[in-house]
């Protein structure tokens, strides 16, 4: 494990955005006064609305796709983004206003001895709960990956994450476009790739605009995607990835 500082890491902030004009400006000014000396880069999902304009005018830069690839697929293009550029780490920040700026730092200081730092909302930090088939997949992911990366994980879906240097060079060639696959199947191929994995806990807030992604419809079959996407990545082969490589 790397012994480089937090302080002279190269972060990134990468946000992937749909439709997300009523929040982003906001939140990348949030960002940056939280995190001042970290670039932060908007993935613009196939957008409709002005989110790539207004991310621009906030002092971010912008990675636009013209179409619609889902969370995965944004995430993809920003793991490449950081692996060319030489960054360090990569924090996966919503561009809805969920994720908290402040709590940033704590996410880096885990890396420290940790390839992943996932923010959890199930920790005892907050007061989210899920509910529904979501409350009962969660429950269930969890079990499942804290056998397999052999610690307690409560969170296996959450969104809010830092990644250092193994991680963005195995996301950046392997990460998983498909729906669930930016947190279940990365979670299932870091643990095959002997990646460490370390929670923190985390208030989560509410939307500060836009539109929820998941709707009661989805909620209802959330749980058997959930379950279909473990499967296929427990199936899938072992990315090959040195794991002597240190980060």
């Amino acid at each position: 494990m790397s012994s480089t500082s937090v302080t002279t890491r190269r972060v990134l902030i990468v946000m992937p955005a749909l439709n997300e004009q009523a929040s982003v400006g906001a939140v990348i000014s949030q960002v940056k006064q939280s995190l001042p000396g970290m670039d932060v880069l908007v993935v613009d999902d196939g957008s409709s609305d002005d989110t790539a304009k207004l991310a621009r005018a906030a002092g971010a830069e912008v990675a636009r796709l013209s179409v619609n690839l889902g969370v995965g697929g944004a995430m993809r293009t920003g793991f490449r983004y950081a692996a060319a550029r030489g960054y360090d780490v990569v924090v996966q920040v919503d561009a809805d206003g969920q994720h908290d700026p402040d709590e940033v730092a704590a996410l880096l200081d885990a890396l420290d001895d940790a390839d992943i730092a996932i923010g959890s909302r199930f920790a005892g930090k907050g007061s989210y709960k899920a509910s529904g088939p979501r409350k009962y997949a969660m429950v269930v992911l969890s079990l499942v990956f804290s056998r397999l990366g052999k610690t307690k994980l409560t969170d296996v879906t959450s969104g809010f994450k830092a990644m250092g240097p193994r991680a963005i060079k195995l996301f950046a060639a392997y990460y998983p476009a498909e729906y669930l696959g930016d947190t279940v199947e990365s979670l299932v191929m870091a643990i095959r790739a002997e990646l460490k994995i370390k929670e923190i806990p985390v208030i989560m807030r509410e939307r500060a605009g836009g539109t929820p992604s998941h709707s009661p419809v989805k909620s209802a079959v959330y749980l058997g995607r959930a379950g279909l996407a473990l499967l296929l990545a427990l199936v899938r082969r072992r990315p090959a990835v040195d794991s002597s490589d240190s980060a």
